[in-house]
């Protein structure tokens, strides 16, 4: 977060620290500064009111020593993944959400598609080869994986699934989704998402 001590150091004249894109720092809002955090600190949480927090999914991105960016966004009261792709100030595009299913053949598949898209079963069973999938039960969720609705990732449940992403996270350099706790964030290469999730991508979100 912006301290008085940044803004003193800001006055002083020390700019080189901040990436302001030529703006004057009065035009810049929070959530700027929340990207500046961001953009200037790889790695590190960013602060929007609470203490920073590591959660398990950073913990093992950077055992992976996997770059990524992390968003705090408690303070903001945002609950669905539309309101926390708002509360970010990003694309909902790049936002995506987590989402259990089970199969006919009582196999359990994860798919991540964008926050604003729904999942279609037909073409999330073809593409894992089933014929019918429906959504886990809520409350099944935790036991199965380790992580509570709203707060459920791709990476560090408590088993590997088969795990698909919507095909079109592979039009964007980063995604951005849950770090395994409600509140927090990380963004990700697909690429560096590779090295710690086996996954594919396919057409499931409409």
């Amino acid at each position: 977060m912006w301290s008085v001590r940044d803004e003193m150091s800001f006055q002083s004249g020390d700019h080189g620290k901040y990436e302001t894109g030529g703006r004057d720092l009065r035009e810049i809002k929070s959530i700027d500064i929340l990207r500046i955090s961001v953009l200037q600190y790889p790695g590190r949480s960013t602060d929007m009111g609470k203490k920073d927090e590591k959660t398990n999914v950073m913990r093992i991105l950077e055992q992976k020593k996997i770059p990524y960016n992390s968003y705090n966004y408690l303070s903001t009261g945002a609950i669905s993944g539309v309101e926390v792709a708002q509360a970010l100030g990003e694309d909902p595009d790049i936002v995506f959400k987590t989402l259990v299913t089970v199969g006919k053949s009582k196999e359990h598949y994860v798919f991540v598609i964008p926050v604003e898209k729904e999942l279609n079963l037909k073409k999330a069973a073809k593409s894992v080869g089933e014929k019918s999938i429906e959504m886990i039960k809520q409350k099944e969720l935790l036991p199965l994986t380790g992580y509570v609705h709203g707060g459920c990732s791709p990476i560090g449940m408590k088993k590997q699934f088969t795990t698909t992403i919507d095909k079109s996270a592979g039009e964007h350099e980063k995604i951005i989704f849950s770090a395994g706790k409600i509140g927090y964030q990380v963004e990700v290469a697909l690429d560096d998402l590779e090295k710690v999730v086996r996954f594919q991508l396919a057409e499931v979100a409409e």
